[in-house]
């Protein structure tokens, strides 16, 4: 399966977002002229994609001393 821990916080945080983004859309989404909070798949996406960048971006230093 899926054996990489950067993998797995990649997918956490895409799926997340994706989540994020639906409830987003669910609460606060407008019926019309709104680009992202719309329409829930491009607000999914959206969410996923920010849920991504922001798990992608929690990365841990490898200290390596020579």
């Amino acid at each position: 399966m899926i054996s990489s821990p950067h993998i797995k916080r990649l997918l956490i945080g895409l799926l997340l977002g994706a989540i994020s983004g639906y409830v987003y859309y669910a609460v606060y989404g407008c019926e019309r002229g709104c680009a992202i909070t719309g329409n829930p798949f491009i607000s999914s996406a959206y969410g996923a994609i920010m849920g991504g960048l922001l798990a992608g971006s929690f990365r841990k230093e490898s200290t390596k001393e020579e």
